[in-house]
């Protein structure tokens, strides 16, 4: 399963990244959105888009925390990185500081696709992809935009 993954929009899209994101499976974003239009040119690729609300998203039907299985992977999406994880959840993606992320902590695998709308003085804009396989790592994958 071929999964993009992105964050922190800000209300900023670049053309050219929905385009490349045509081939996924799913599409994951990790909130501050802040444009619901940015969900429908997702949703206009025909592929299913999970969203979590980040502190800028004003959407309160949006879930704060979202937790999904794939591959036999337990994974919790959300925007803020958490202080502390529930027992058996495999991989954690957040959002929120702009800078992406690879790191276990304990038992769990923290992911954060960086922001695909606005870079930090630590990191330049991107997306992610994550591609997962039963039984196999997974495989997570910068793009700079």
């Amino acid at each position: 399963m071929r999964i993009a993954v992105l964050a922190d929009t800000h209300n900023r899209l670049p053309l050219h990244v929905p385009r490349a994101m045509a081939g996924a499976d799913e599409i994951w974003h990790l909130g501050d959105v802040t444009d619901e239009g940015t969900l429908e040119v997702l949703r206009g690729l025909g592929r299913t888009v999970f969203v979590v609300r980040g502190n800028c998203d004003l959407n309160a039907d949006w879930p704060l925390v979202l937790d999904l299985e794939r591959e036999g992977f337990a994974i919790r999406l959300i925007h803020i990185p958490p202080k502390w994880v529930p027992p058996g959840v495999d991989l954690v993606l957040h959002g929120h500081t702009h800078v992406p992320r690879n790191e276990r902590v304990g038992e769990t695998r923290f992911l954060n696709p960086g922001s695909v709308g606005r870079a930090s003085h630590l990191a330049p804009t991107s997306y992610a992809w994550l591609e997962l396989v039963r039984g196999v790592p997974p495989k997570w994958e910068i793009v700079r935009v």
